[in-house]
């Protein structure tokens, strides 16, 4: 299992080092990836010519006189000691190596703004936020909103399951189901095959998808099992052809895959603790591509056009940013986020992300293409299509009345028997 193209490191460390830099990253796990693929090519290298030795007098011994094979069994005897060691040496070699190279982030495209997590870049916007004031009131959160109608019950959520969980109830149920059958047929249309996929994952899948490395403390392992619930249905669509070949001609494929998705939220202890914006638990479409490398820019670009389309059918105001090298995760090379308009929080945030890893996961998985040039490794992407909550809590933001009802968005209206509103109770 490979991570980034280990003939980088050997041939252009220096390109490395500069993703790393731009990452804000440590740059000196290059120089230790570099001494440990040194140390490895050397060690096995020791390694072959002594057990070819020990081949070589081993296919002497028939001919050899009864004095002279005395000398080449002891001789045998101490090689076989020499190449178990060796072995053992070549062994620990290979996974310093394997260990640090695991721990490189995917290199960043050129072109990907320096920067960090505030380091925010605007690169396209689309509809106009409402004017609440010259409405005449004043816009509240979704989580007042949320209990007025019935649609949320968070004190309930915290009894149960504890902080950052909740219910969806009457509405709030209604809606999530409406958005799973807006986005089934969303991705229909783009021709996306529809997946229901695990939300529980070996480890194998986790740390090929690079979750293992930065991410590691917002993962919930069960220890007992040693299984990961996944954060996002990414994990499970790019375990989805682990250790296969797939042929050229089959690609791109398009997976459009629901799960549920759990997150610790380490770090953000305090933030977003209000309502159901930032949660434990939730459920999540996901789009995920696979496909030749030199096609990877492009199918970027028609994920985050599928992401635009499916706020815009919404009608809901949002933000595209390119998001700074410094705040890409270990496995992409370029990530665009949309952020929707809050109003009750007079800002906008994150509720969609997609992402180019390049041939990055596919090294870690061991997932590859046939085709005219031969077997090599495949580029995958992902992207989120919808993540339930918070949509439903930019829903109840932005079509929010006056007296608390909110008016249902007209493209869910069908999935609701044609339902217009939400009263409140």
């Amino acid at each position: 299992m490979d991570m980034i193209d280990p003939k980088l490191i050997r041939e252009d460390p220096d390109l490395i080092r500069r993703s790393q830099a731009r990452r804000n990253a440590p740059v000196e796990l290059v120089d230790r990836a570099v001494a440990a693929d040194q140390n490895r090519r050397s060690t096995i290298a020791k390694f072959e010519s002594t057990r070819a030795s020990q081949k070589k007098i081993g296919g002497q011994i028939a001919k050899a006189s009864d004095e002279e094979r005395k000398e080449l069994l002891a001789k045998t005897k101490e090689l076989a000691a020499e190449v178990k060691s060796l072995q053992a040496q070549a062994d620990e070699a290979e996974k310093e190596f394997h260990d640090v190279a695991m721990a490189l982030g995917n290199i960043v495209i050129d072109d990907v703004p320096e920067g960090g997590e505030d380091d925010l870049y605007v690169i396209d916007e689309w509809g106009t936020p409402r004017d609440f004031e010259a409405e005449g009131f004043e816009a509240a959160d979704h989580l007042e909103i949320g209990e007025k109608i019935g649609a949320l019950d968070m004190e309930r959520g915290a009894k149960v399951s504890g902080s950052r969980f909740y219910f969806l109830t009457g509405p709030g149920a209604m809606l999530e189901f409406a958005l799973i059958q807006h986005s089934l047929s969303k991705a229909l249309e783009w021709g996306f095959q529809p997946m229901i996929a695990p939300a529980l994952v070996k480890p194998s899948a986790m740390d090929g998808t690079g979750f293992l490395g930065q991410a590691a403390d917002d993962v919930y392992h069960l220890e007992r099992d040693d299984m990961y619930l996944v954060g996002t249905a990414e994990v499970s669509l790019a375990g989805f052809h682990s250790d296969e070949i797939l042929p050229q001609e089959t690609l791109p494929r398009h997976y459009a895959g629901f799960s549920s998705a759990f997150r610790r939220e380490a770090g953000s202890y305090g933030k977003d603790t209000r309502g159901i914006f930032r949660v434990h638990w939730f459920d999540k479409f996901e789009m995920f591509v696979y496909c030749a490398p030199e096609d990877a820019e492009a199918e970027h670009q028609k994920l985050l056009g599928y992401e635009k389309d499916f706020l815009t059918s919404l009608e809901i105001p949002f933000q595209v940013l390119d998001v700074a090298s410094g705040d890409l995760g270990l496995s992409a090379a370029r990530k665009y986020d949309c952020y929707a308009w809050f109003p009750g929080q007079q800002r906008y945030r994150e509720v969609t992300s997609t992402s180019n890893c390049t041939t990055f996961q596919a090294r870690r998985l061991n997932i590859r293409m046939r085709g005219e040039d031969g077997v090599r490794p495949l580029a995958t992407l992902n992207g989120t299509l919808c993540a339930m909550t918070r949509i439903i809590a930019a829903i109840l933001e932005n079509y929010q009345n006056e007296d608390g009802s909110v008016t249902i968005p007209k493209v869910l209206r069908p999935y609701l028997g044609g339902r217009e509103r939400f009263e409140v109770l």
